[in-house]
C-alpha cells in the first residue's frame, strides 16, 4: 500500500505490530512511518483471537479519527478483520486486490474466507486484472463498484528494482549481505509460509529441496518464516548442507535482489507469484491451486503442489535446458505495469473525494 500513501492522499497508516521490525524497514525505504501500532501479535496466536484483537483495535482508531475511507489491501487477516471494523462503523471501504479467486475456501486456507469477505463488504473494488474483475462482477449481491486497476505490489516492486539500480550503495550493502551467493551456482530462491501447507506439506517440500539440494551445480537460498510450524521442519530437514542456506526473514529490499538474482524460484507466496513473473524469472507454485492463474496462463510460473517428484521434474528441466529456460524466462504483466496506485488515487479523489 505503500504506492497509494505517497500518491496525494492524507493517510494514517494503522499496523498490527506483526514483524514490526521488518516492517519499519520496509517503510522506511518509502518514506513512511506507522502512526498507530495495535500491537496485537503474540506468540502461538490463534486466528480467532488476531481477528477479535485486530477487529476491536481498528474500530477504535475509526470511532478516533473519523476517516474518510478505509483501505485494505490483499488477503490477510488483518484486512478482513479491518474490513469488518469498517463495515461495522459505517465507514466507506475499499480493497485493493479484490477478485481473486480459487473458489476453494481450503486453498489458500483462511485466504479466500478472507479475501471474499472484504469483496463483499467493499464499496470500493479495485481488482488487479480483468480476470479477478469479472469473478466479481458475476458475484451476486456485491456493493461496491468494480475498477480494474493492477496490483499496487508490482508498482512497489518495480519502485525498489529502480532504487537498487539507481543506488551504489544499495547495491554494494545487498551485495555483501549475500556474499555466500556463488555465482557459479544457480541459484534457487524458496519461500514458504502457507497454513495449508503445515505439516505434511512443509515435509514434502523439504523432502524436495533436499533432492535439489544433492544437485553440484545449483544452491539454494531460503529466507525462513518465523513461524515455528514453518520454520523448524525445514531447520531439521535442512540444516547443514553446504548449498542450502538458510537465512533469516529479509527486509523488502533484500527480497527484490534475491529475486533477481535467481535463476528460478520455488514459493507458496501470492505476492511473489506476481513480483518474480515482472522480473522475467521462472517460479514454481508449491500450491494445487491459485488464485493467481493469469501468471500461470503467462507460462512462467507453473503450479507444481507439494509433491517431491513434480517439483524436481519442474526444477530439473529449467536448470539443464538452456533454450527452454530462455522461452520461459520472460518479462510479463499480467497484474499491472506500475501504475496501479495512480489510478487508485484518481478514482479514490474524483468519487469519494478525497
Amino acid at each position: 500500500m505503500a504506492p497509494c500513501a505517497k500518491a496525494r492522499i492524507a493517510t494514517t497508516l494503522v499496523a498490527t505490530g506483526q514483524h514490526r521490525e521488518l516492517l519499519d524497514q520496509v517503510l522506511s525505504l518509502f518514506g513512511e512511518t506507522v502512526a498507530v501500532d495495535l500491537q496485537v501479535m503474540s506468540e502461538s496466536q490463534s486466528l480467532s483471537n488476531l481477528t477479535a484483537l485486530v477487529l476491536q483495535g481498528v474500530t477504535d482508531v475509526i470511532a478516533r479519527t473519523q476517516p474518510a475511507l478505509v483501505i485494505v489491501h490483499g488477503d490477510t487477516t488483518t484486512a478482513m478483520a479491518a474490513g469488518l471494523a469498517a463495515f461495522y462503523s459505517g465507514a466507506t471501504l475499499a480493497h485493493v486486490e479484490s477478485g481473486l479467486r480459487t473458489f476453494d475456501l481450503d486453498h489458500p486456507w483462511p485466504e479466500e474466507f478472507n479475501r471474499q469477505i472484504v469483496d463483499s463488504l467493499a464499496h470500493y473494488l479495485f481488482a488487479p486484472t480483468e480476470l479477478a474483475a469479472s469473478n466479481l462482477r458475476a458475484t451476486p449481491g456485491l456493493r461496491g463498484q468494480v475498477y480494474v486497476t493492477g496490483n499496487t505490489g508490482i508498482d512497489a516492486v518495480l519502485q525498489m528494482a529502480q532504487r537498487i539500480d539507481d543506488s551504489p550503495e544499495l547495491r554494494r550493502a545487498l551485495a555483501n549481505k549475500f556474499g555466500m551467493i556463488d555465482p557459479r551456482k544457480k541459484m534457487v530462491l524458496v519461500t514458504a509460509h502457507r497454513r495449508e501447507s503445515f505439516g505434511e506439506g512443509f515435509r514434502r517440500i523439504c523432502a524436495a529441496l533436499s533432492l535439489i539440494a544433492r544437485r553440484e551445480d545449483i544452491q539454494i537460498v531460503f529466507p525462513m518464516h518465523p513461524n515455528p510450524n514453518a520454520r523448524e521442519p525445514v531447520l531439521a530437514a535442512l540444516s547443514g548442507r553446504s548449498c542450502v542456506h538458510l537465512i533469516e526473514p529479509t527486509d523488502y529490499a533484500e527480497m527484490v535482489f534475491l529475486m533477481r538474482q535467481a535463476h528460478l524460484i520455488l514459493t507458496d507466496s501470492g505476492g511473489i507469484q506476481e513480483e518474480a513473473p515482472a522480473f522475467g524469472i521462472p517460479t514454481m507454485v508449491m500450491r494445487d491451486v491459485s488464485e493467481r492463474p493469469e501468471a500461470v496462463a503467462t507460462g512462467v510460473a507453473k503450479l507444481v503442489g507439494t509433491d517431491p517428484e513434480t517439483i524436481c521434474n519442474a526444477v530439473y528441466p529449467l536448470i539443464d535446458d538452456e533454450e527452454l529456460y530462455r522461452a520461459t524466462a520472460r518479462s510479463v504483466f499480467p497484474y499491472g505495469d506500475g501504475t496501479a496506485a495512480q489510478k487508485i488515487v484518481d478514482i479514490l479523489q474524483r468519487d469519494a473525494q478525497l
